[in-house]
């Protein structure tokens, strides 16, 4: 009989983004607050009798094969376990792709996961988290399955104590934005002070409080919806409005589900995407 395991892969929005310095070797030094909410990818991997990995889809800008993450996840764990076996892994995809959202990143982070325990492996998620940083810097926030401070690349990670629960209006204008164009684009004309982020936060008023994305400077100048969706968001009672990642993604806090789902039927007529979601 198949064995098979279906998973669910969450993404993610950042609470801050600040941007420290640019490292020797090409990547940036970052400070971050990431949350998982409850927008997610399905997953479903199967071991096969036929050798090989396979990875369907079907979502426009999504591949097939090895350069499908996924794909990469499950070669990178069958290849450090040295277990030979097929698996078939099938994906249907919820999270817009390119969006600042980190779909890719959980979906990679989730085969890691899956395929462990589909397997009888027995790695720890320590070490999924280390073989996961080589395929994307945010795999490893989704195997550490906490609200988070990243720094480094995004791999040095430290839960956050308390962070009250919310409901996040979800809004992208479906257009591409290419992390790699973003960073190149970045201004950093000179080294930043590393503010303290707090590792507390008794209600939503103490998360709005620390909102900043430093990508935003780039991403908005060339995306002008970004800005605009920014600003319905606050006019139809958001109590803050920020830029996920690089973009374009753009989300909205609440306090109540009702707020949240009244807001996201406001948007829902313009063309975007636009989900009401809770945090994780």
């Amino acid at each position: 009989m198949t064995k098979s395991i279906t998973l669910k892969a969450p993404a993610k929005v950042n609470y801050r983004l600040d941007v420290l310095r640019r490292r020797s070797d090409g990547y940036h030094d970052l400070q971050m607050i990431m949350q998982r909410i409850d927008l997610c990818d399905d997953i479903v991997v199967a071991v096969s009798p036929e050798p090989g990995i396979r990875v369907s889809c079907g979502s426009v800008g999504v591949p097939n094969g090895p350069e499908n993450i996924a794909w990469r996840a499950a070669d990178a764990l069958l290849r450090h376990s040295g277990v030979q076996t097929g698996l078939d892994i099938g994906i249907t995809k919820h999270i817009p792709v390119a969006a600042g959202l980190g779909g890719g990143s959980s979906d990679g982070a989730s085969v890691l996961m899956g395929v462990n325990e589909l397997l009888g492996l027995g790695i720890s998620d320590r070490q999924l988290m280390e073989i996961g940083v080589k395929l994307g810097a945010d795999v490893p926030f989704f195997i550490f399955k906490r609200t988070a401070i990243a720094e480094g690349i995004g791999e040095v990670l430290t839960a956050v104590e308390h962070v009250p629960p919310a409901w996040l209006v979800i809004v992208n204008p479906r257009v591409h934005v290419s992390t790699a164009w973003v960073y190149q684009n970045l201004q950093l004309t000179n080294l930043r002070p590393q503010d303290r982020i707090p590792r507390f936060y008794k209600d939503i008023g103490d998360l709005v409080a620390v909102f900043a994305n430093d990508l935003e400077s780039v991403t908005i100048p060339r995306y002008p919806v970004i800005g605009e969706i920014k600003k319905r968001l606050l006019a139809t009672g958001c109590r803050g409005a920020l830029m996920s990642g690089s973009g374009p993604t753009v989300f909205g806090i609440c306090d109540q589900e009702a707020v949240a789902r009244k807001i996201a039927g406001q948007l829902s007529g313009d063309g975007w995407f636009v989900e009401a979601v809770q945090t994780l």
